[in-house]
């Protein structure tokens, strides 16, 4: 592992194992979700900014967090463009676009193009693949 703050994160399942919990592991590692409105952060309010349960990355602020209905936490868009990456999802007998971590290609969730403005995106996020960085603890 390089020590640029901008390298990939590389591990083995055995070691995400010891780091995570196993619905972090399931859902972050494996592409695993969760179900509708039982996540953590699905109906959270608290300012602040979601970083990646796996690496850290900062990728999504609350000033963009909006209730979809979904019961999944949901943004308008990341805190920046290289924070994310996205592939082509074909599981589940359609396409969909999966969300990934740009650092360390956690499984984060999925955008959908049905989201308000200014971007018109969903990006519809597992609670388990999030850690909030609440604004008044920051330091």
């Amino acid at each position: 592992m390089s020590d640029k703050p901008d390298a990939k994160i590389i591990k083995s399942d055995a070691e995400w194992q010891k780091q995570l919990t196993p619905d972090a592991f399931r859902i972050a590692r494996k592409k695993g979700t969760e179900r509708a409105f039982t996540g953590a952060y699905w109906n959270e309010h608290r300012p602040g900014t979601y970083v990646c349960v796996c690496c850290g990355q900062e990728l999504f602020s609350s000033a963009t967090k909006y209730d979809s209905g979904s019961g999944w936490p949901s943004f308008t868009q990341p805190v920046a463009a290289e924070k994310v990456a996205t592939e082509t999802d074909r599981s589940l007998f359609m396409e969909r676009t999966e969300v990934l971590c740009s650092k360390c290609e956690a499984h984060l969730g999925h955008v959908f193009p049905d989201g308000p403005r200014p971007t018109g995106l969903r990006y519809c996020i597992n609670s388990a693949s999030l850690v909030l960085k609440p604004e008044d603890e920051k330091g």
